[in-house]
């Protein structure tokens, strides 16, 4: 249905020319629809089966879209190739949440120069994250201000570095990440603007954390830091990270401890060794006192045995008399 008549509106699609907008959903695409309304301002398009955003995706007889919003989630691409979103210079928000990427190109967002939002929540598969990595740390995202990457099990912020992008807003909710690196809080240090979202992530709340439990309890840039748990060590599940005391993550204090249990082990193994060259130097007087002992002993089990004899036959209890 198209409310306007001066463009066709692709199949099984809801056109309405008064708001620019396209909405495609539950369709049988393969592909991204080549018959686009070049008014299109917002396309929605979910619920097909797009396994590759080829190249050149979104160009019509090499003529660009006036796009500002784009919504792709929920269909099944595996693959986002080296230029596939040309033509859309003038887009500022990409959704690209609820597929299944195994392959970026380090180019798939080139020619997105005034991009604002990019939405990857529950779209990157382990394979896919190096790769992501380096599709993002390019220039052509250097106006990017929120960056979603909630539920793909990142075990460590994929960017290089903050200060490519005009970042304001990174959510990184419900990944994999244990530790945030002293590098990586540098950058937060330096980019106070950013606003990040950690939660539901397994924090290992070992001195590795050192450098970020500082930056979360003197920094208000972690907006949900009240939901930051202790996944490790198991004393220490469920506590919040915030919570913790300084010295349980400080790790002079943990080289100490261990330190300390090392020379206690090296002390009790001198005094082990000191009491067997005692044993051995004084191993004939040892000889001669466990020999007395065991005549002593044997002495006074003989006068046993006697009493026990008279005690037990009348008979020499009467000649005792």
């Amino acid at each position: 249905m198209c409310a306007g008549m001066d463009d066709a509106c692709p199949s099984s699609c809801i056109c309405t020319r008064g708001l620019r907008t396209v909405t495609c959903r539950d369709g049988d695409y393969t592909e991204v629809p080549r018959d686009m309304p070049k008014w299109t301002s917002t396309l929605t398009l979910t619920g097909s089966n797009i396994s590759t955003l080829q190249r050149d995706a979104f160009m019509t007889n090499g003529t660009e879209l006036e796009m500002t919003t784009l919504s792709l989630s929920y269909n099944g691409i595996q693959a986002i190739e080296p230029y596939a979103f040309l033509g859309l210079s003038r887009l500022h928000s990409l959704d690209l949440s609820h597929n299944q990427l195994e392959f970026i190109s380090s180019r798939a967002f080139h020619g997105l120069p005034e991009l604002r939002s990019l939405n990857l929540n529950y779209s990157v598969s382990p394979a896919a994250t190096a790769q992501l990595s380096d599709a993002l740390n390019t220039q052509s995202l250097r106006n990017l201000h929120r960056l979603e990457l909630a539920g793909n099990k990142l075990t460590s912020i994929p960017l290089e570095r903050l200060d490519v992008f005009n970042l304001h807003e990174l959510v990184l909710i419900n990944n994999s990440i244990e530790i945030i690196g002293e590098e990586n809080v540098t950058s937060l240090y330096q980019q106070r603007r950013i606003r990040v979202y950690l939660s539901l992530n397994p924090f290992r709340c070992s001195c590795e954390l050192e450098a970020f439990y500082y930056w979360l309890k003197n920094s208000s840039q972690c907006l949900d830091a009240g939901r930051l748990l202790c996944s490790e060590p198991e004393a220490k599940r469920g506590i919040p990270v915030e919570n913790l005391r300084g010295e349980e993550v400080d790790c002079m204090n943990e080289n100490l401890e261990a330190v300390s249990y090392v020379f206690l082990g090296i002390v009790l193994a001198l005094i082990g060794v000191v009491f067997l060259m005692v044993l051995y130097l004084n191993r004939g007087g040892i000889k001669r006192w466990l020999n007395n002992i065991r005549e002593a002993c044997r002495d006074q089990m003989e006068v046993y045995h006697y009493r026990y004899e008279q005690d037990s036959d009348p008979r020499l209890a009467n000649v005792a008399v």
